[in-house]
């Protein structure tokens, strides 16, 4: 195992509400204790969660978006927000969660990722991710926590799946899912790809039970950062008490031996984890199949088409 000589800073912060006096403040503060710094100039997307309009609380909350924007522009950097939703297009969930007037205020407007450009993937196949996402200076990746009924739990490195364009994200699961470790391993390719420089972690009231759209809040009020989403992820999963043998894209992580899986790799900055508790968080037992049957798909395609005209 290859250890740097340094460990990755992952920085909690307890936030007991998404209205919070000490949003702004939080957000730069765990920015800035793990080391993030933004040149004057520099282009940065943006990439909360923006899955679908049908619950808000499966998407990033637009106040920790809003507050990652602010700290930016106080920086000086060129800020685009986008993302590219699951269903529809990133204006209508952005309008449908309450986050567009405020990007408005700050001169800017969601938009959804598009160019898609060929990756190949090192089991011989292709998938179609952002060229406007590729061509950023850096990535900003504000994910929601959730329970995921595929995944187990999603949080930093499964945001940025959201960077493949459109329907490509649901044909990779018709076309990947039904070999074991595929979309895992696409999914890391992916991360691997992107400028990813800073992940924010909303986790305040995260979706538990079941998700990735249809799961219940769970109050966590916690606000985690890191420069690193692999090890991001991990003090997740760690406060939890999960292990890689449940959360498949942690096993694949472990398995490539990416430096921040494993909870040595990391320091706790500002808060400890054990002041979190996060005992009765239901993370799915059974497993949901990777795959998508193909008149699902169909369907899914069908409905994201109409959407636009509405």
């Amino acid at each position: 195992m290859n250890i740097k000589k340094t460990r990755e800073a992952v920085a909690f912060f307890r936030i007991l509400e998404y209205e919070s006096t000490i949003l702004d403040t939080a957000v730069g503060m765990v920015m800035e204790e793990c080391g993030f710094k933004v040149p004057l100039g520099t282009k940065v997307l943006v990439k909360p969660n923006l899955v679908s309009s049908k619950n808000k609380l499966a998407c990033t909350h637009p106040n920790i978006t809003l507050s990652v924007c602010r700290y930016l522009k106080d920086c000086g950097a060129e800020i685009t927000v986008a993302d590219s939703p699951g269903y529809g297009t990133a204006s209508q969930v952005s309008k449908a969660i309450g986050m567009t007037s405020g990007l408005a205020s700050l001169g800017l407007k969601p938009k959804s990722l598009g160019h898609p450009v060929k990756l190949k993937l090192s089991f011989g196949e292709t998938i179609g991710i952002s060229r406007d996402a590729l061509e950023s200076d850096m990535i900003i990746n504000v994910p929601k926590f959730k329970a995921h009924a595929q995944f187990g739990v999603t949080g930093a490195v499964k945001n940025m799946f959201g960077t493949v364009v459109g329907f490509r994200k649901a044909y990779a699961h018709t076309r990947f899912g039904e070999n074991p470790g595929l979309m895992e391993k696409m999914i890391i390719e992916v991360n691997k790809t992107m400028p990813v420089s800073f992940s924010l972690m909303d986790a305040i009231y995260p979706m538990h039970v079941t998700g990735p759209i249809s799961g219940k809040p769970y109050s966590m009020n916690l606000l985690a950062g890191s420069c690193n989403q692999y090890a991001l992820d991990t003090a997740i999963y760690m406060l939890l008490g999960l292990s890689p043998k449940k959360i498949l894209l942690w096993k694949e992580c472990a398995r490539q031996k990416i430096f921040g899986y494993h909870p040595d790799h990391i320091k706790y900055v500002i808060e400890p984890p054990d002041d979190f508790d996060t005992k009765d968080f239901i993370v799915p037992e059974k497993l949901n199949p990777m795959e998508f049957e193909a008149v699902r798909f169909v369907k899914g395609r069908v409905k994201s088409f109409f959407s636009r005209f509405k």
